[in-house]
């Protein structure tokens, strides 16, 4: 018969395996799983993929807990690579303006903001182990076919964010197999 003492010392060994397992799967699994939420409620359940979606302008009612900044005019894309690279365009701001790639598992993979591309952004997002793709300014290999590229534009009235509207009107977040290309 085991004494008491071993007794414990099992059941804490045990327990100390178990939770670094737990935790293990946790750190390993909620990325993935919590940017797979926000691409199905940003491209509507696969809807709208490589397509910008523009949000509104920000107000005191716009979130009830995380309040998203009223001074940006904020555009994101569900980018899926499923069909090939993917072309990302935002016309040239004359203020801040960033365009943000992460992946899957919500890795910033590439940032450019207005100083980077005073002329505005003309990039390409391919899968990392596929042919890279030229014709464009800039490219970006993604380790995940899905992912989203996050737009933000400085905006802190609401005419610089009709301005914003106008501008991002053209910007393109597509298929190149889409355009034919």
């Amino acid at each position: 018969m085991k004494s008491p003492t071993s007794q414990a010392l099992a059941l804490a060994a045990l327990s100390l395996i178990a939770f670094a397992i737990g935790h293990l799967a946790v750190v390993a699994v909620y990325p993935y799983r919590a940017t797979s939420m926000a691409m199905d409620r940003i491209s509507q359940n696969g809807a709208a993929v490589n397509q910008w979606r523009h949000g509104q302008r920000a107000t005191g009612q716009s979130r009830r807990i995380v309040r998203p900044s009223p001074d940006l005019a904020n555009s994101s894309c569900v980018y899926d690579l499923a069909t090939g690279p993917v072309r990302v365009t935002a016309a040239p701001w004359d203020g801040y303006m960033s365009v943000s790639v992460y992946s899957a598992n919500s890795d910033n993979i590439f940032v450019v903001n207005d100083r980077n591309a005073p002329q505005g952004v003309d990039m390409i997002i391919y899968l990392r182990g596929t042919p890279r793709p030229s014709g464009a300014d800039l490219v970006v290999e993604s380790p995940s076919r899905r992912g989203i590229v996050l737009q933000r534009r400085l905006a802190p009235t609401a005419e610089r964010f009709a301005a914003a509207a106008a501008a991002r009107a053209s910007d393109g977040c597509t298929s190149l197999a889409e355009q034919g290309l």
